[in-house]
């Protein structure tokens, strides 16, 4: 029997672990944007505001159609006294004879109109609706934008972490080995107590960092799963190799250059001209309306009236005089409007060029920072050797040996993560200059 519990319980615990492996997977940064750009909520919430956008003004396009309408009435009258005047009956009023009951009446009718002049306010209608169709469809590009950006974030944040957890991890085990060594010291009376303390309060600190880390680590895993609609155990392992080595020889574009290509920039230029077009819709309440129309009337009142085939057609004209005096106001809400959106047009493009040349600066910040960090892992490699050697021949103390080591790990998790920031940070000059998904179409030729 305890061979047999041993058995399912190696079943069970290699069952785990299979289950474990298949949740883990490394996937390429381009494939995790695509994923992104097909799946994730913010994609799907652009693409229906998009496809709200078409509908609109797909409706306002309709209105250039003729308008039909049929209508019919049945009604039961109370036995009215219906009397029809015509010349024929007041010449020979004599001839009269019993009348017969009016209690019913049929009414049919079907009209056509068709606006053909209305102050120019159809077309305007649907080049406003037009244009914030257009818009919207900028305003789509923008957000797949920065979902894009949010996954290159998530992969830099990642590797960070994994980075150092696996310092810490190596950290922590040198530390363990140290406590070992020192309490074997310590117990033979060559070590003070108080060095074994301080040894055994760092695999406390590291520790402690360690599993921050871990958690961190879980969290940001979870967060891209949730982005890219994975399953939400699933753990995503980011190396080096997920970065396109193209990527660098994709040179950002000036500022100048680049405000044609920002997506925001380009759905406000869309959002002025319906402005403009909204201005003039404004105004064609100062023109008068001309109608088309035409249709049929079927009348039948019981035994007095009836009436067919009464086709009719014609023009109409009207004209609203109290918008002489009221549509002022609209006129210049609209002409409001339009001047708000070239103020937004005006302080966007200024701050487009100082993100810009702020994305630019923090690339170059971040490779000089890469420089110097792995300057400093050699420096504190070397520091902690010498410290090491002398602490070996007591010319150096606990103190001098545990800072030491501390600085090589801090200097190691500092070259980690300039690595990793300094593709985030050319991802981001890219994306400021509206040309991160360009970017990734080009990397997939």
């Amino acid at each position: 029997m305890k061979i047999k519990s041993i058995f399912w319980s190696l079943l069970f615990l290699l069952g785990s672990m299979a289950l474990q492996a298949q949740q883990k997977t490394t996937l390429p940064i381009k494939e995790a944007v695509q994923m992104a750009l097909e799946k994730s909520h913010e994609a799907a919430l652009a693409n229906a505001r998009v496809s709200t956008k078409k509908y609109q003004y797909e409706s306002v396009k309709n209105n250039r159609y003729p308008d039909g309408k049929l209508s019919g009435q049945y009604m039961r009258l109370t036995d009215a006294d219906v009397t029809i005047k015509t010349t024929a009956s007041s010449n020979n009023s004599s001839n009269s004879g019993a009348s017969k009951p009016v209690n019913q009446l049929m009414l049919a009718q079907a009209n056509v109109s068709m606006p053909i002049f209305s102050g120019f306010k159809l077309q305007n209608s649907i080049d406003a609706a037009q244009n914030l169709y257009l818009a919207e469809n900028a305003m789509a590009k923008g957000s797949n934008e920065n979902t894009a950006m949010s996954v290159i974030r998530h992969y830099a944040a990642i590797y960070n972490k994994q980075q150092t957890v696996d310092l810490l991890e190596e950290s922590l085990k040198s530390n363990q080995q140290r406590v070992q060594d020192f309490t074997a010291m310590e117990q033979n009376g060559l070590l003070a107590r108080n060095d074994l303390l301080k040894s055994q309060l760092q695999v406390s600190k590291v520790q402690l960092s360690l599993d921050q880390a871990q958690k961190d680590l879980k969290m940001l895993r979870f967060e891209l799963a949730q982005l890219l609609q994975l399953d939400p155990a699933t753990e995503i392992y980011v190396s080096p190799e997920n970065i396109d080595p193209k990527l660098f020889t994709y040179l950002p574009k000036p500022a100048n250059e680049a405000l044609n290509l920002r997506s925001d920039l380009t759905a406000l230029d869309f959002e002025k001209k319906a402005g403009t077009s909204n201005v003039k819709v404004a105004r064609s309440a100062y023109y008068p309306s001309l109608l088309l129309s035409g249709g049929y009337i079927y009348l039948d009142l019981q035994n007095a009236i009836r009436v067919e085939n009464a086709m009719n057609f014609g023009l109409g004209l009207s004209y609203n005089l109290s918008s002489l005096f009221k549509n002022g106001t609209e006129v210049k809400a609209a002409k409001s409007k339009l001047a708000e959106i070239e103020k937004q047009q005006a302080q966007l493009s200024d701050e487009i060029k100082t993100e810009i040349k702020n994305a630019q600066e923090n690339y170059e910040l971040a490779q000089k920072q890469d420089r110097v960090y792995a300057e400093s892992v050699t420096q504190a490699t070397e520091n902690y050797r010498i410290v090491k050697d002398k602490y070996d021949n007591g010319l150096a103390n606990t103190n001098d040996l545990l800072e030491a080591d501390v600085d090589q790990l801090s200097a190691k998790i500092n070259l980690a993560n300039a690595k990793a920031n300094v593709a985030l940070k050319y991802y981001e000059w890219l994306h400021s200059t509206g040309q991160l998904l360009e970017t990734f179409q080009d990397t997939q030729k």
